[in-house]
């Protein structure tokens, strides 16, 4: 990871452009319909530091090169962090292609290398997220702390919010409410995932199951395959204990088992368990 992605509220904050032509008027379109307050800047005026006071976020869109490097000198003296159009060396962050969906915002980012290969990759995930993304979002954060409420263990938070997703997106407030009422159990979920003789010739549904996972468990061999596709805050484990298993799944978390023995799907049955393989692709 070249560059780390970040999201500024912008609530309350004061983002300032500076520059008369399309590059700037294309940055204020970007914030229409956001809560920052959007200042504009003429380039003449935007070498004095005076120009970016209260600014959180400077972009600098000058055509001419000395007059934009003098004006993002003058922008990060007032204490602002700086984007240069078109001159990554010049900038302290990039700005990335943007899916934007109210308070649902995907971002893709080339560190500034390539941004038209960015432009390219958001409309092929622009076309996967919904329209109605950033109502849901809303609504579950207008019941987040009813929901830690209810279950503040993360890992039945967890499951429970993948039941509710799981479901229609008209009327998910009173659904939410409604599961919440009638006392929801956690249902969890084991993969034995069979080991890929090379690691890109994993399937997509083993794929699939290392991506939601909320514990992941294989050998250290295996630890090139889980770095690349488990969420970063999977617990890991080296040994699949049938029993250690067995508790997470009744909690209600998805558990994911690279190159498990064969005894381990018996031990769960015993248990009460069922798990589902998933094969490795064909070479």
């Amino acid at each position: 990871m070249d560059a780390f992605p970040a999201f500024f509220p912008l609530k309350g904050q004061r983002l300032a452009i500076a520059g008369d032509g399309e590059a700037a008027a294309a940055r204020a379109r970007l914030f229409a319909g956001s809560p920052a307050e959007v200042v504009r800047i003429a380039a003449a005026e935007a070498v004095k530091a005076s120009a970016w006071l209260g600014a959180r976020l400077a972009f600098v869109a000058i055509g001419d090169a000395a007059l934009a490097e003098r004006a993002a000198g003058a922008a990060r003296a007032a204490g602002a962090l700086v984007n240069v159009f078109d001159r990554p060396a010049l900038s302290d962050f990039h700005t990335p292609a943007i899916i934007d969906r109210g308070q649902v915002v995907a971002a893709i980012g080339t560190s500034g290398a390539a941004p038209l290969l960015a432009q390219l990759l958001r409309a092929e995930v622009e076309a996967r997220v919904p329209e109605g993304t950033g109502a849901i979002a809303s609504v579950l954060g207008d019941k987040r702390a009813q929901i830690t409420a209810a279950f503040p263990d993360l890992v039945q938070r967890r499951a429970f919010m993948r039941a509710v997703l799981a479901g229609p997106e008209e009327d998910i407030a009173a659904r939410l409410e409604a599961m919440i009422a009638a006392g929801f159990t956690a249902h969890g979920k084991v993969w034995l995932i069979e080991a890929p003789s090379a690691h890109d010739l994993i399937s997509l549904r083993a794929q699939r199951a290392l991506n939601f996972a909320d514990m992941v468990v294989g050998p250290a061999s295996m630890d090139g395959l889980i770095t690349r596709h488990a969420r970063r805050d999977a617990e890991r484990g080296v040994e699949a204990d049938a029993s250690a298993v067995a508790v997470k799944v009744e909690s209600g978390a998805l558990v994911a088992v690279i190159a498990a023995p064969p005894s381990l799907a018996q031990a769960l049955a015993a248990l009460g368990i069922t798990a589902e393989t998933l094969r490795a692709a064909p070479a």
